[in-house]
C-alpha cells in the first residue's frame, strides 16, 4: 500500500530535468578528478591498500554523518542543501588544486579532503533523491531512478576517456580545473530550478525550532524503519550485496593496472564500458518501466550483475574485461531504480530524507571496511601465492594465471560468486520476497500518538 505521494505540475518536472542536467555535468566532473586521483595515488605507492584507504575517508564520513543528514533533509530548504554540498565539493578540489600547484599534495591529503567531501556530498545526495518525490508523479519513480543512474553511468562513460587521454597533457592540475568548472554549471541549474521541501506535519511545525525535537525526530526514523520488516529486509539485503560487492569493487582499478602494466587508457576503455553498460541498462528501465515485480528486477538484477562480474575476474585482458564489465552495469541501474521504487511509493515524503539516510547508514556502514580488508589480503596474502612459485600459484594459476594482479582476480571472482548467491537467498526471504505486499505501519502506528 502506497504511502499519499503530493501533486506535482509540470514546472516542477521541468525542474526534475534542469537539476538532472547539471548533476549530471557535475558527476562527470567528480568522476574525472576520482579517476585521476586513483592513477597519481597508483604511481606514489604501488599498493592497493591506499587506494582503500582513500575510498575509506571518503565513504565513513559519509557513512557516520547520514542519520544527521536525513533530519536536515526532512526540515530544510533542500534546494539550499544541493547547493551547500556542491559548493563545499567544489573547496575541496580547489584545495587540493592548491597543494598540487605548490608541490606539496601528499596521499593523505586525499584522506582529509575525502572525508569533508564525503559529508557533504551526502547531504547533497540525500536532498536530491529525497526532492525526486516531489518533482515526479508516482507513475513515472522508477523511470526516475533509472534517469538517476544514468548520472553515475554517464559519468563513467565519459570521464574515464577524458581523464585517460588527459592525464597525460594536462596533469592532475588540469583536470581539477576542468571538474570545477563542472560544478560551476551545476550551481547554476539548481539555482534555476523549482525545488519544492515536503510540508511538514502539525507536529514538525510547531516545533520547528526545537533542537530537542530535531533529535527526536530523526530517532523516529530509525523506529520507522525497525518496525516495519519488510522495509528492513529490503536495505538488509541491498547492505550485504553492497559489502560483497564493494570487496570487489576495491581491487578493481589495482587488479586492471597491475594486470595491465600500469595502462591508464586501458582502465578508462573498461571503465568506459561499465558506463555504456549501465546507460544502456538506464534507457532499457526508462522505456521499460521495470518489471511489474519490482523485487524480481532487484534480486534477478543482482544475479545477472554476479555472473559477469565472475566472467571479469577470470579475465586477463580488454578483450574480456570490456564486454564482461558492460554486461554487468547494465543490471545495476534496474536494481537500483527498482529499490528506489518500492521506497518512493511506501515511504511519506515527510520522512523520506530519514529514511533514504538510514538506508545509506545500513548499506555504507561496513562496505568501506570490504574495500579495506580486499586490499589488505590482496597485498598482503592473495598477491604473494600467486606469484610464481607461490603457495597458491599451483591450484589456481591455471585459471587466473600468475603474477602482478592474479591474487586480486582471485578475490574478486570469490565476491563475484557471492553477489549470484545473495540474489538467489533472497528468494528464501519472506519479509523481501514479498517486500510489495507489505503495508507499512504508519508513523502514528510507531510512535503512538505522533508521527
Amino acid at each position: 500500500m502506497s504511502q499519499r505521494q503530493p501533486k506535482t505540475s509540470p514546472n516542477h518536472t521541468r525542474s526534475f530535468y534542469i537539476v538532472w542536467s547539471g548533476q549530471l555535468v557535475s558527476a562527470i566532473g567528480s568522476h574525472m578528478s576520482h579517476f585521476a586521483i586513483s592513477i597519481w595515488v597508483w604511481e606514489q605507492t604501488q599498493q592497493a591498500t591506499a587506494l582503500a584507504l582513500v575510498a575509506l575517508f571518503t565513504q565513513m564520513p559519509r557513512v557516520l554523518v547520514s542519520p544527521l543528514a536525513g533530519g536536515l533533509v526532512d526540515r530544510w530548504h533542500r534546494k539550499t542543501l544541493i547547493l551547500l554540498g556542491d559548493t563545499i565539493a567544489a573547496l575541496s578540489v580547489v584545495t587540493l588544486l592548491l597543494l598540487y600547484l605548490m608541490g606539496s599534495l601528499q596521499v593523505w591529503h586525499f584522506f582529509f579532503a575525502g572525508a569533508v567531501n564525503g559529508t557533504f556530498s551526502q547531504l547533497q545526495q540525500l536532498a536530491y533523491t529525497a526532492s525526486i518525490s516531489q518533482l515526479v508523479p508516482e507513475g513515472q519513480y522508477t523511470r526516475a531512478g533509472g534517469m538517476s543512474s544514468v548520472l553515475h553511468y554517464g559519468s563513467v562513460i565519459l570521464a574515464p576517456a577524458l581523464a585517460g587521454s588527459l592525464y597525460e597533457p594536462v596533469g592532475l592540475a588540469g583536470i581539477f580545473a576542468a571538474d570545477l568548472g563542472t560544478f560551476a554549471f551545476a550551481v547554476a541549474t539548481v539555482v534555476a530550478a523549482t525545488i519544492p521541501s515536503p510540508r511538514g506535519t502539525p507536529q514538525e511545525s510547531k516545533h520547528k525550532a526545537s533542537k530537542t525535537n530535531f533529535w527526536h525526530h530523526i530517532i523516529l526514523g530509525f523506529r520507522y524503519v525497525f518496525a516495519n520488516p519488510s522495509l528492513l529486509a529490503l536495505l538488509g539485503a541491498m547492505a550485504l550485496f553492497q559489502l560483497i560487492h564493494d570487496i570487489g569493487k576495491g581491487l578493481y582499478s589495482p587488479m586492471i593496472l597491475a594486470r595491465s602494466g600500469g595502462d591508464a587508457q586501458v582502465l578508462g576503455t573498461v571503465a568506459a564500458a561499465a558506463g555504456i553498460g549501465g546507460i544502456l541498462g538506464s534507457v532499457l528501465v526508462g522505456v521499460w518501466g521495470g518489471p511489474k515485480r519490482k523485487i524480481h528486477g532487484f534480486l534477478l538484477g543482482m544475479v545477472g550483475a554476479g555472473l559477469s562480474k565472475i566472467v571479469f575476474g577470470l579475465g586477463r585482458s580488454p578483450m574480456v574485461w570490456v564486454p564482461a564489465q558492460f554486461l554487468s552495469s547494465v543490471h545495476f541501474p534496474t536494481i537500483h531504480s527498482t529499490r528506489q521504487s518500492i521506497l518512493f511509493a511506501q515511504v511519506d515524503p515527510n520522512f523520506q530524507g530519514r529514511v533514504f539516510s538510514i538506508g545509506f547508514l545500513l548499506v555504507g556502514a561496513i562496505p568501506p571496511f570490504g574495500k579495506l580488508l580486499a586490499g589488505f589480503i590482496a597485498d598482503r596474502f592473495l598477491e604473494p601465492a600467486m606469484m610464481p612459485g607461490g603457495w597458491l600459484a599451483g591450484v589456481f594459476g591455471g585459471i587466473f594465471g600468475v603474477g602482478s594482479g592474479a591474487g586480486m582476480a582471485l578475490l574478486y571472482t570469490i565476491s563475484s560468486i557471492g553477489l549470484v548467491l545473495i540474489g538467489l537467498a533472497g528468494y528464501t526471504w519472506k519479509p523481501l520476497r514479498n517486500v510489495e505486499f507489505w503495508q507499512p505501519k504508519t508513523v502514528e502506528k510507531v510512535t503512538g500518538n505522533e508521527p
